[in-house]
């Protein structure tokens, strides 16, 4: 059974960085699509980063571009996000997704909730202003 656990969300000032960890268990995804998303109250869950592939492809939303960083964490068959300057919309749930092994996966990014079959409970980031 696959499990993803998010952590490392948390209350924060305007400019601060967080840095989020996803744990996989239940089957190894060094290679597969994994993404990270969030949704604020009333929104609908969006986009904010993904990475795919042995070589570690990249793709982010443009509104975290430059600040979000999207990474491989092989000491726990996840990813993680490093979010520096964060700003109060920021302030979201932020949910660990990974695209099943079994699924062909194209060389493009992997940006919609249903390119993705599992989830994570969510880790909530608040940043104040």
């Amino acid at each position: 059974q696959v499990q993803l656990v998010e952590s490392g969300g948390g209350l924060v000032q305007t400019g601060d960085s967080l840095r989020l960890s996803c744990a996989a268990s239940g089957r190894t995804f060094s290679s597969a699509a994994m993404g990270w998303f969030r949704q604020a109250p009333g929104k609908e869950r969006e986009f904010v980063a993904a990475i795919r592939g042995s070589g570690g492809n990249t793709n982010y939303a443009d509104s975290v571009k430059d600040r979000f960083t999207v990474a491989r964490d092989s000491a726990i068959n996840g990813v993680y996000l490093q979010m520096n300057g964060l700003k109060p919309e920021d302030t979201a749930v932020y949910f660990c997704a990974a695209r099943a092994m079994s699924r062909f996966t194209a060389p493009r990014a992997y940006t919609l909730p249903s390119d993705y079959d599992y989830w994570g409970q969510g880790t909530q980031v608040t940043v104040s202003s």
